[in-house]
């Protein structure tokens, strides 16, 4: 019981300034509902003035009667874990996602034909999207996941300062997608910062880059995979996204070189000794790319095409954007890595990570999902079995933690 409680009070020491916020809230509720009632009498002429009609809003807060306390500890709380680069590859681009990527690719392959060629995009690009955004839909199942999106625009409007600006912004889209007939007040459901649907577009984004990609008259990126994917692309190719050419190469560095930043031919990395890891040559020399090291010399180095960059405009972050490439590139077949990640300790492949949490939960360290995903949980019973077996406490999910285990 001991054990249980460490690594319960370990993985919820996170969560502590979120649960002191709720417990402000809920301790004055008839205050903070009063409150934020006025807020939203306000604001329906602040709607109306952007074209928000009465019935519709009156249709979009029926039944929002206070702030959701849980938006706002996830938009309040920073984690004061850092992930190392590899962890975050490593909970993105795995068997599962690659396995079940190729299925989608054979389950939606006419639907996909239609959207590359209309859209120029590639396919698999598309699916590797899907997959870091909503898990090819599953996260969209999860009732502890999905919330109403004009309560969650609401709570950060009314009461977090810093997003009030951006949350009214969406509030307004998101009421505007309402009154369009798109999705109907029940399905208006996203993340608690209103990312919508499959391939998680915030209101203001699903206004300019909506598809109606299967034809039934609405723009459904909740319920249409065709509509979710198309939209996606549609984001892409309105951003510049080549036709036809990669997102980027793995590349070898000579060693004990250093090189210049900016932008070059691969033409000119190439005079500089910059190959391709796979030892295969560049598809175009004339190809602008910038070189990325994210995990040090020690780990993988890319150079970085202009799609790359437009990939970034879904998500302006390197490790999304390459993450994305990555799991693309294996679900096309095209292989992974030659250069791992600089890990500290021997991977454990997806299965054997979901092995290890459920070896952790029979020995009363976890209470997780078997998802073969290492967050905080997963992390804190690992270091409580660690600590426990006289190990190093460093959480990692290694061959060498579950070995230990499978001996017990």
């Amino acid at each position: 019981m001991l054990v249980r409680k460490t690594a319960i009070r370990l993985a919820s020491a996170a969560a502590a300034a979120g649960l002191s916020l709720a417990l402000m809230f809920s301790a004055t509720p008839a205050s903070a509902d009063a409150g934020f009632q006025r807020w939203v009498s306000s604001f329906r002429n602040t709607a109306a003035q952007s074209g928000i009609s009465g019935t519709t809003f009156d249709r979009a807060f029926r039944n929002v009667k206070d702030i959701d306390p849980e938006v706002l500890q996830k938009a309040r709380f920073q984690p004061e874990f850092t992930a190392p680069v590899w962890d975050y590859f490593d909970n993105r681009v795995h068997e599962q996602s690659v396995a079940v990527g190729r299925d989608m690719a054979r389950k939606w392959k006419p639907w996909l034909d239609r959207i590359e060629a209309k859209y120029g995009v590639d396919r698999y690009i598309l699916l590797a999207i899907w997959s870091m955004e909503s898990n090819y839909g599953e996260i969209l199942k999860r009732d502890d996941v999905m919330r109403n999106v004009v309560r969650s625009l609401a709570t950060l409007a009314y009461a977090d300062e810093r997003r009030a600006k951006f949350a009214r912004t969406q509030l307004i889209a998101a009421l505007k997608i309402l009154q369009s007939g798109d999705i109907d007040e029940s399905h208006l459901t996203g993340s608690w910062a209103g990312a919508m649907g499959h391939t998680q577009f915030i209101p203001t984004s699903y206004q300019a880059y909506a598809v109606d990609m299967d034809g039934n008259g609405k723009r459904d990126i909740w319920n249409s995979v065709p509509d979710a994917l198309a939209t996606a692309a549609n984001l892409l190719h309105k951003n510049g996204w080549q036709s036809g050419k990669t997102w980027g190469y793995e590349v070898s560095l000579p060693a004990g070189r250093k090189f210049p930043g900016g932008s070059k031919s691969l033409s000119q990395w190439q005079s500089l000794g910059v190959t391709r890891a796979s030892g295969k040559p560049f598809r175009s020399g004339s190809d602008k790319a910038e070189l990325k090291v994210p995990d040090g010399r020690a780990g993988p180095a890319f150079l970085m095409t202009k799609n790359f960059f437009v990939i970034k405009r879904y998500n302006n972050a390197d490790k999304y954007a390459l993450a994305v490439g990555l799991l693309a590139d294996e679900i096309a077949g095209y292989g992974g890595l030659v250069q791992d990640w600089s890990r500290p300790f021997t991977k454990l492949s997806f299965e054997e990570k979901q092995e290890l949490q459920q070896r952790l939960s029979a020995y009363g360290y976890y209470e997780g999902k078997f998802d073969g995903k290492i967050g905080e949980g997963s992390r804190a019973a690992i270091k409580a079995y660690q600590a426990k077996a006289g190990l190093t406490q460093d959480g990692h999910p290694s061959m060498e933690v579950l070995k230990t285990l499978r001996k017990r």
